[in-house]
């Protein structure tokens, strides 16, 4: 499979969507490319699990290498492995089921919808890159249109937000191409990754340029105690942009982390991995007990994003093959999982225009779907056997659990310690919103979700469902990926 398709397809749709001449044509050409981008993605993964079932053990597969800048030994090298599949698959998940939450978006439509396609094509070339630089370039291009969507279509103090957003991913930018630069140094004036994989980068570098890319992509996701502004930015965001924002551009700091400074920095990795986990046990606890003090549907989401992506950090540091694996779920999981959760609050505010828990109750008369897709994604949160969260979360302990020592043991415990905590918020939460008598008459007069918002939830759903009931698919997928970080690690 030529996997240039899977960058034309978003950049293709977003020339189109600003060629259209009404905000009617603007909003079918978003759906029907991000439509495209999902079929697309389904044919990547037929042929990935095709090329491996027939025996190619090729670490990555459909590469691609065409020469951008001679010069400098920059290339436009493409390749995937079985995390990139599931990465895309994400993505085009949470694009399709934006487009759909924001079907009657009327401030600058043409523009938001551009701004929406542009987020996808960064992540697309972000996750199937193998050079470095371009791969930073596709990190770049995601910055720009959350600012945007933040500072034009959000609510609040969206211009803070916005402006703290940029700034810290800016700084975590910085970081990771003073890391880049190094391992281009160090590796012989070359960006390629699986050139670097096979350089012999001395132990002392490592640990100089492991905390650089580690900290760097740490910022994106949430690292304790760079975090602070998923909160402002998650809360002020326009529905869409929270949905893509936790359930994709987080996921590319985690990526990174695993990818880049874990795979190409094996010593550095094992140098550093105490203090991952620390911050990871937490990021886990203290985004769990902040979420318990929060009043805000978003800002519960908000926090309770920060608690989530530290159990991948913490699958990360703890350097067995599981813990990558169950990381990497975590991951795929919460992706899925959060932007549900932003797209369900963005329907309730829609129809209340409040996102306070205290003055909502009684919406499961009102609004019976709308509320029904909440209780499943809360019980997903929670870690319910049966949906996507349980299985994550439970291999993350598991792989954690693998180390004997007391130290990882109890981390372990005190990260799973969090679903206790986090049961008491997400039923609260749910409780006091969906259960109970109606507290303000206006809410008779709601109305439930729309097509477009049935039909993004249930994408979601489905998602979630695919990798609760049946793991197996996603876990085949990263495994072998898993391993192979493994095997740098081991030092085979």
């Amino acid at each position: 499979m030529n996997l240039l398709f899977l960058i034309g397809a978003p950049l293709l749709t977003a020339l189109a969507v600003l060629l259209a001449r009404s905000k009617q044509q603007v909003r079918w050409i978003s759906l029907a490319g991000p439509t495209v981008q999902l079929a697309m993605a389904f044919a990547l993964f037929y042929f990935f699990r095709r090329e491996k079932a027939a025996g190619n053990t090729s670490q990555v597969l459909f590469e691609q290498n065409h020469k951008l800048f001679e010069a400098l030994n920059i290339n436009f090298h493409f390749g995937v492995d079985g995390i990139a599949v599931a990465m895309i698959l994400l993505t085009s998940f949470v694009l399709i089921a934006g487009v759909l939450v924001s079907w009657n978006v009327e401030k600058m439509t043409k523009e938001f919808y551009f701004l929406l396609i542009l987020l996808a094509l960064g992540a697309y070339g972000f996750f199937i890159s193998l050079d470095l630089f371009i791969m930073f370039f596709f990190l770049e291009i995601s910055v720009i249109p959350k600012y945007l969507l933040i500072g034009i279509w959000g609510s609040g103090k969206k211009e803070y937000a916005a402006n703290k957003l940029a700034l810290m991913l800016m700084g975590g930018s910085a970081l990771i191409l003073v890391g880049i630069l190094g391992l281009y140094f160090l590796g012989g004036n070359s960006f390629d990754m699986l050139k670097l994989a096979k350089t012999n980068i001395p132990e002392n570098l490592q640990q100089i340029l492991f905390p650089l890319l580690f900290v760097g992509f740490g910022v994106f996701t949430a690292l304790f105690p760079l975090h602070t502004w998923v909160p402002d930015g998650h809360s002020s965001a326009p529905t869409a942009g929270s949905m893509f924002l936790a359930g994709i551009s987080m996921k590319l700091g985690g990526y990174g982390a695993l990818r880049v400074a874990t795979y190409l920095l094996p010593e550095g990795a094992k140098q550093y991995a105490d203090i991952i986990i620390i911050l990871s046990a937490i990021a886990i606890l203290y985004g769990a007990f902040a979420t318990m003090m929060q009043k805000d549907l978003k800002y519960i989401n908000a926090y309770s994003s920060v608690s989530h992506v530290g159990f991948s950090l913490l699958g990360i540091g703890m350097l067995t093959q599981t813990a990558f694996t169950g990381a990497l779920m975590q991951m795929v999981s919460h992706g899925v999982m959060t932007a549900l959760f932003f797209a369900v609050i963005g329907m309730i505010y829609d129809r209340t225009h409040t996102r306070m828990v205290a003055e909502m109750g009684g919406l499961m008369k009102v609004m019976p779907f709308i509320t029904t897709v909440f209780f499943i994604v809360g019980l997903c949160s929670l870690g319910l056997p049966g949906l996507s969260g349980f299985v994550a979360e439970m291999t993350v302990f598991v792989g954690s659990w693998e180390n004997a020592d007391a130290f990882h043991r109890i981390a372990t415990i005190a990260a799973a310690m969090s679903i206790v905590v986090t049961a008491v918020y997400i039923l609260r939460a749910i409780g006091r919103t969906a259960m109970g008598p109606i507290t303000n008459e206006s809410h008779l007069q709601l109305g439930d979700a729309r097509w477009n918002e049935k039909l993004a939830a249930i994408i979601l759903v489905a998602g979630i469902l695919a990798i609760g009931i049946a793991p197996g698919w996603l876990n085949d997928l990263l495994q072998p990926a898993a391993a192979e970080i493994m095997n740098r690690i081991a030092g085979k």
